[in-house]
């Protein structure tokens, strides 16, 4: 009789690095943070399905007909319907509250916005995923997340333009160095390193807002120069420099 010894394969890793945690309401020293490089295009997910699963068809014909779909799925969300992939679903929902029956909408204050929902066979695959420590992060500042306000994307898009807010520990523009400031540098291409110029809407330890530059189509890294130490009353003799650990990327235009 055959003995069969159960065994749970790894198939997936995913790295993290260990922040100081700064939040009262939550137990522990230190909060976990996903070391990632980048969120990917629908580009390179059909690159690596056809180079890594296996698909035989058109690569070309791959990317147009996936894009049709998200086209069509988003189509179908902006007319009420929840769209389930099986994986993950996204639901429409609309914000707010109405003061009277006979009010019409507000679009701010009735924001439409789009939840997403993790389906069974997502859950299932979050099992067989190791995570890996990969240390103590900078503690001496870190950028966390970068939210692009005109797509409500996190460490993803970059819309020239439009208005960002970047959160994260020490990352306050202080100091009278010319070199202080946010700035978005190319990750693969030989374009310049543009600064971000104008008022800041917000300069906080923790937050900083202000306007997306004109930026080529590619993929870019923040980074934050700064001479603030931590303290108001005391500051840096030369600007460091924090950047982010992942990359954001400007679409091409569409045609």
């Amino acid at each position: 009789m055959a003995i069969i010894n159960p065994v749970n394969e790894v198939l997936h890793r995913i790295r993290v690095k260990l922040y100081p945690n700064y939040l009262t309401h939550v137990e522990g020293a230190y909060i976990p943070r996903t070391d990632n490089e980048a969120s990917l295009s629908i580009e390179e997910v059909c690159a690596a399905l056809k180079n890594r699963g296996g698909f035989t068809g058109s690569y070309d014909d791959l990317v147009e007909h996936v894009k049709q779909f998200f086209d069509e799925a988003a189509y179908q969300l902006c007319d009420g319907f929840a769209v389930n992939t099986g994986y993950f679903s996204v639901h429409p929902n609309v914000g707010g509250t109405f003061d009277k029956v006979t009010e019409g909408h507000d679009t701010k204050k009735h924001p439409v916005t789009f939840r997403f929902r993790t389906r069974a066979p997502l859950r299932a695959l979050a099992e067989h995923i190791i995570v890996e420590v990969e240390g103590l992060a900078d503690v001496a500042g870190y950028i966390d997340e970068f939210t692009d306000i005109t797509t409500e994307s996190v460490n993803d898009a970059l819309t020239p333009g439009g208005m960002f807010t970047a959160a994260g520990h020490k990352i306050k523009i202080a100091g009278d160095d010319p070199e202080a400031g946010v700035y978005f540098v190319p990750a693969d291409s030989a374009a310049a390193t543009v600064k971000v110029t104008g008022h800041l809407a917000e300069n906080t330890a923790s937050k900083v807002i202000g306007v997306i530059p004109a930026l080529d189509p590619g993929k870019w890294k923040v980074e934050i120069k700064t001479q603030f130490s931590g303290s108001g009353s005391t500051m840096l003799k030369k600007p460091r420099t924090i950047a982010s650990a992942f990359l954001l990327t400007v679409p091409e235009p569409a045609p």
